[in-house]
């Protein structure tokens, strides 16, 4: 009887690739997915578009999909005055930013579930995010509005048509920049003055809940050489990693805390969050040494290598809020569970990840930790040895009664953009933390990438199951062109430069604004929009603008092409004023600017791969800090990176030895080869 009646609901979301999308397809709304047929019919039908967006692991979504989408009258109020179209906006972030803007414009906020309603060609003149089925929360009923609009659609068809062009004249004219300013490091200052003012300084982070990590923000702060910001990532970087933001048992973090203590997740876990997170932990630990940074780096990649890997060298986009209709149920804990399971270790359990008969979530526990390992090794009268092993232990036994639970829905397919952020993160930690595993890890995904979603010269934005789609964004070029530049500095394998050079080529020849400086989210031949967007913000994953002008400025730096580093100031220049009065939102752009004003210092080694004298000089490029040097490897004359990189020109090995070159603003120092000659050349 079910099986009959999910066939009945069936909709055109059944021959879709996108989870999300898949999630709706026996929904009895007459969904369409994103393209011509559903505008063609709004055309035909004279109807108003009802665009409905989201993503699979969106907790939000899946209630007004259970409440409206799955309610067979409201459908029939869908299906009878609306055109109604679902986007996966991971799938297709180009439309999601575009009508976002639209709703931001029309509310003043945003989020998902997103709903628009809009004209047939696309025009928007409603917006707004969830509704519920009944008048309640402050918010109209989801009928109540569709028939609000209805009713609208055929009486003042004249006040939308005006309500929408208005609008859209007003996208078009947010896609124009101010005019572009000298490029300062004051703005880094003026910057971080704004940022300490926003500071938490009990818990971390900015602001106060519900509170999202800062990725792009904790990027600028770990490279700034003032004090006052280390001090600030320090303390976020700690207080998220004791949070239940981070999952103590299974690693990796969830996306974001409703309070401001990083205490209560919102539990779904994305692959762009503990890719940025991984880095930034990463960054922290090789300034700090601090050991709790690296297990935090080291927990996170084993999770994403054991829950988000696809065999064929992919990472998975993310894992849902909810199992068995709960949100953050696979999380939880009661306090007698601890007892039941743990037997004599409880009492350590509970008082290390603060488990208590009442609970710190609705009656049950998110595992937290409120003290340092050493405070409660010190309680309970344990070495540091024996804390750990009882810990190992402990552990053990809770993730194997967790793997007994119902595990939250996994969405399957992979992003080149995210994949290029995960690909950086575990070059990064091969080579700082000389796992070789890591670096194994790092060169599946590079080659996955560029085979599977580089067809015809030109990138692909998803994948899966053997089906890749959906042309190339700017984030896509951007992302994967500093993940593979990090694999370089990680094997010194040319392959991985020399296709960051090729992704650098066509994303300056698709993507540039010629006129208003910058770079425009799609591609010249893409899809057209209502607009062409830009992306200079940094949301949870890094602007668009930022990434594009911090990849072109390490192609330049390598290449020499001062025209690659002219684009990049004219992405940067015309948002200096936002940077320094908003810098919680540019955090991207921030750290270009500061590579923008460094001087550039290039290092370049002459020598056999093979040989332990090159081997020794390159491990000493593996353990440089500043992540704005620029290094290769030249392993014969005819090296076709020789004819790329002017630094590599006219220099080889010196008395038949491996031979490191360094300079720095222009000026080249005494060929080097010995380890502690170009390690005293590099900390100078």
């Amino acid at each position: 009887m079910l099986l009959c009646s999910m066939e009945k609901h069936s909709n055109r979301l059944a021959r879709e690739h996108s989870p999300y999308l898949l999630q709706h397809r026996f929904n009895p709304v007459d969904w369409y997915p994103w393209g011509e047929e559903a505008f063609a019919r709004a055309r035909q039908e004279d109807k108003p578009i009802l665009l409905s967006v989201g993503y699979s692991a969106c907790h939000w979504c899946h209630v007004m999909a259970r409440e409206s989408f799955e309610d067979e009258a409201i459908a029939g109020l869908m299906n009878r005055h609306f055109i109604n179209i679902k986007v996966d906006r991971e799938e297709r972030p180009d439309v999601d930013a575009v009508y976002m803007s639209a709703v931001q414009l029309m509310t003043g906020a945003g989020g998902w579930p997103m709903t628009v309603v809009m004209t047939p060609e696309g025009q928007p003149f409603f917006g707004g995010t969830y509704f519920p089925p009944e008048d309640r929360f402050g918010r109209p009923s989801f009928p109540r509005v569709l028939l609000g609009l209805a009713e609208a659609w055929r009486e003042r068809r004249d006040e939308l048509m005006r309500v929408a062009g208005d609008l859209t004249n007003h996208l078009e004219k947010s896609v124009v920049r101010e005019a572009r300013e000298e490029l300062s490091r004051q703005v880094l200052d003026e910057a971080l003055e704004v940022l300490a003012g926003s500071f938490d300084t009990r818990y971390g982070g900015f602001g106060g809940a519900p509170k999202f990590p800062p990725h792009a923000v904790l990027k600028f702060l770990l490279r700034q050489p003032r004090p006052e910001a280390w001090e600030m990532a320090e303390l976020t970087l700690e207080k998220m990693a004791m949070g239940g933001i981070f999952d103590h048992l299974g690693g990796g973090f969830a996306h974001y805390s409703v309070d401001e203590r990083w205490q209560v997740p919102h539990f779904e876990k994305m692959l762009y969050d503990n890719a940025q997170l991984a880095q930034r932990y990463l960054e922290a630990y090789q300034r700090s040494g601090n050991p709790v940074f690296r297990r935090v780096v080291e927990e996170t990649l084993a999770f994403v290598q054991r829950e988000m890997s696809d065999p064929g060298g992919g990472f998975y986009s993310s894992l849902d809020a909810d199992s068995e209709g709960s949100e953050g149920s696979y999380y939880l804990w009661d306090d007698d569970e601890f007892g039941a399971l743990l037997g004599e270790d409880a009492p350590l359990a509970r008082a290390y990840y603060s488990v208590t008969p009442e609970g710190n979530f609705e009656g049950r526990n998110i595992l937290v930790l409120r003290y340092l390992s050493g405070e409660v090794g010190e309680r309970f009268g344990l070495s540091a040895d024996e804390l750990q092993v009882r810990l190992e232990r402990i552990r053990g036994v809770l993730l194997e009664a967790r793997e007994r639970r119902v595990r939250p829905a996994l969405d399957d397919k992979i992003l080149t953009s995210w994949n290029g952020l995960m690909l950086a993160a575990f070059a990064d930690a091969g080579r700082v933390l000389s796992r070789r595993d890591y670096l194994e890890v790092a060169r599946r995904n590079a080659d996955f990438l560029l085979g599977a979603l580089l067809k015809n010269g030109r990138l692909l934005h998803r994948y899966r199951r053997g089906q890749a789609a959906v042309m190339g964004l700017l984030e896509d070029y951007a992302y994967l062109g500093l993940g593979l530049l990090a694999l370089y500095r990680a094997t010194f394998e040319r392959r991985w430069l020399l296709s960051a050079l090729e992704l650098g080529t066509i994303m300056v020849e698709r993507f540039v604004d010629s006129d208003g400086g910058g770079f425009f989210s799609s591609a010249d031949d893409g899809e057209r929009l209502i607009v062409r967007p830009k992306d200079f913000f940094d949301a949870a994953v890094p602007s668009g603008n930022g990434s594009a002008a911090e990849l072109l400025t390490y192609l330049a730096r390598f290449t020499g092409d001062r025209r690659l580093e002219e684009l990049a100031r004219a992405a940067v220049s015309p948002m200096m004023d936002a940077m320094r009065r908003h810098p919680n939102g540019f955090g991207t752009l921030l750290t270009t600017l500061e590579f923008l004003l460094t001087p550039p210092r290039e290092v370049a080694v002459f020598g056999d791969r093979a040989a332990q004298d090159t081997q020794a000089l390159l491990e000493v490029l593996r353990r440089e800090t500043s992540p704005y040097t620029v290094m290769a490897l030249v392993e014969a004359p005819e090296d076709p990176l020789v004819e790329r990189l002017p630094f590599l020109q006219e220099r080889g090995r010196l008395a038949g030895r491996a031979t490191a070159y360094v300079c720095e603003a222009g000026t080249c120092r005494v060929p080097v080869d010995t380890p502690e000659g170009l390690a005293g050349q590099l900390s100078s």
